[in-house]
This record gives structure tokens, C-alpha cells and sequence, in this order.
């Protein structure tokens, strides 16, 4: 088996279903490739659907949600592809993506880790899909609009990478978890996914970790999806609001927290925690606007804010 593909559902039917249309209609020519979708608990009639329409998908499906990150664990275990790629299920694989990404990868040894271009149902791109860390001096900038005024610097540019040409090959710190493709000696070496994270982070904990290990990372645009995102209105489910955050503290405490004096640790925390307090008024402000709250079809949403 050469890839395993691996698609994580809650109550996104219709979504993953187009998403697996669009795989068996542009498969990897020359290479077997297997599905797995796990389902976390929907509740929209999912894993039946799946079942009916995609009988050769191997299907699992949980009792509860358990998160973005277990539950690619779940299919990465009994996974037998010499590449595992994580692909969301509101996401659309374009032409010959998956070739293309392949014979990259084959081609390119020392790359751990490859993402394609994500680009948005409108036509411009998800920046999330080629990053730098979440450093402090790189969330800063990104922070207080420095990225936005000056989106071709190298140094106030770097959270998404916003200075890099997005139609141009090149090597990044991480990729989004909507599509990452990474070599299976790769994840003998440094793990799978961390549990800890449930819907957010795990996709920048996991490129710190390889990248550490001393593998590339590459951001390859020849190839394409699009991704939806999901659909949403200005009000957000609390786990959403919360999950979000917490995974900035488990990052910065994971890979960060020793690097730094105390002073810069207390600014991080106090940001971080002030940047909740935001979210949390701007949400139940959007509930007395918006009434109804979240539409949300998407099991994860992008690890970065836009």
C-alpha cells in the first residue's frame, strides 16, 4: 500500500461524501491508496451514508467525539500506506493532486512532511497552509496588524509566511492539518499525533516535532484542494472558543516555555488569556446579534486564526 488517506467526520455528511467523490474520481495513477474515514459520534446520519455510497472506505466509528487528533490515530494504527495523508473532510482534491504530491514526495527523500496549495471556495489562498512556529516575537507581530501592513517582510510576515510567493516551491515550519501529507518511517520516529490537543495545535505540534527530528518540510503548490472551511455565522461553540486557546498554552508550554525568562512567559499567558476574554465577549455579543450561533460543519477548522 503506498498512501493511506485518512478523513476524520463529525456531522459533515455531505461534505465528506463530496470529499470522497472527489478522491476516487482523481486517484493517484500507479499508486494503491486506501481511505479511512473515522467517524466521531455525528449524529447526521454519516456513517451510513459513507457505508452505503463508499462501501470500499474503511470506516470507524467512535461512540464519542474524541477530537481531530485521536481519532487520525485511530486510522494511522492499522494504516499500512508508506505515506499517511491527513486530509479534512470539507476539502476537495483538484485534478492530480494526490499524483502530483506523490511523486514529490518520492522524489524527495528528505522531506518529512508535504502540503499542496489550499486555496478558499472564492479563490484566494487558506494561509494557514504554509507557516512559520507561533513563536512570541512572530504571534506579536501577527497580533498588533504588523503582518497585515507589511505582509512582504521576512520578519513581521513570518506567521503565515505571507512574504513567500504562494505559486513557489518552498520549505516552511508547518503545515495546516487539512492536508499534510508525512512518510510512515517519519512518524515511527516521532510519533503520531498528541491526544492533548483535541481540535486545534496538533497539526503545528506535529511539524515542530519533525522538523526537530531533522526532516524537511515543504509547502508544494504544483498541487491543489479547496477547502470550505465549514459555514459559520459571528457566534462560536464555547468547546471552539476554549479548545483554541488551550492549545495555544499547550504549544508554548510544550516547545516554548524553557526557552524564554519569566517576563516574556507572563506577557504570553496574559495575552493569550486576554485574547480569550475577547473572544469570549465577542461571542456572547454575536449570540444577542446573531441568535442562532454557529453553523458549524467542520470537525477543525484552520489551528491559526485568520
Amino acid at each position: 500500500m503506498f498512501v493511506s488517506l485518512i478523513i476524520v467526520n463529525y456531522n459533515t455528511k455531505n461534505l465528506t461524501i463530496d470529499c470522497l467523490q472527489s478522491i476516487y474520481t482523481n486517484p493517484p495513477i500507479g499508486y494503491n491508496f486506501e481511505v479511512f474515514v473515522v467517524d466521531n459520534a455525528s449524529t447526521d446520519g454519516s456513517p451510513e451514508a459513507i457505508a452505503r455510497e463508499f462501501p470500499q472506505v474503511q470506516l470507524i466509528t467512535n461512540k464519542e467525539n474524541l477530537g481531530f487528533a485521536a481519532a487520525n490515530n485511530q486510522a494511522i494504527k492499522p494504516a499500512r500506506g508508506k505515506y499517511i495523508l491527513l486530509l479534512n473532510s470539507d476539502t476537495i482534491v483538484v485534478n492530480e493532486c494526490l499524483q502530483i504530491m506523490l511523486d514529490f514526495m518520492e522524489n524527495n527523500p528528505e522531506v518529512g512532511a508535504a502540503g499542496c496549495k489550499v486555496v478558499l471556495p472564492h479563490g484566494g489562498l487558506d494561509k494557514a497552509c504554509k507557516r512559520s512556529f507561533p513563536t512570541p516575537e512572530n504571534s506579536f507581530y501577527h497580533a498588533v496588524g504588523l503582518s497585515k501592513l507589511f505582509p512582504s517582510s521576512k520578519r513581521f510576515g513570518a506567521y503565515n509566511c505571507t512574504y513567500l510567493d504562494e505559486d513557489k516551491v518552498s520549505e516552511v515550519d508547518c503545515l495546516v492539518g487539512a492536508f499534510m501529507m508525512v512518510r510512515r518511517e517519519v512518524i515511527e520516529q516521532v510519533g503520531m499525533l498528541d491526544e492533548k490537543y483535541f481540535m486545534y495545535g496538533e497539526d503545528i505540534d506535529w511539524c515542530y516535532r519533525i522538523k526537530k527530528a531533522g526532516w524537511k518540510i515543504v509547502y508544494y503548490p504544483k498541487a491543489k484542494i479547496v477547502h470550505y472551511k465549514g459555514a459559520s455565522s459571528k457566534k462560536k461553540k464555547w468547546k471552539t472558543v476554549f479548545e483554541f486557546h488551550r492549545a495555544m498554552f499547550l504549544f508554548f508550554n510544550d516547545h516554548y516555555k524553557e526557552k524564554y525568562n519569566f517576563i516574556v512567559r507572563a506577557l504570553v499567558y496574559g495575552g493569550i488569556s486576554f485574547k480569550f476574554l475577547l473572544a469570549v465577549v465577542k461571542n456572547i455579543t454575536a449570540g444577542f446579534v446573531g441568535g442562532k450561533g454557529e453553523a458549524d460543519n467542520d470537525q477543525r477548522k484552520s489551528s491559526y486564526p485568520q
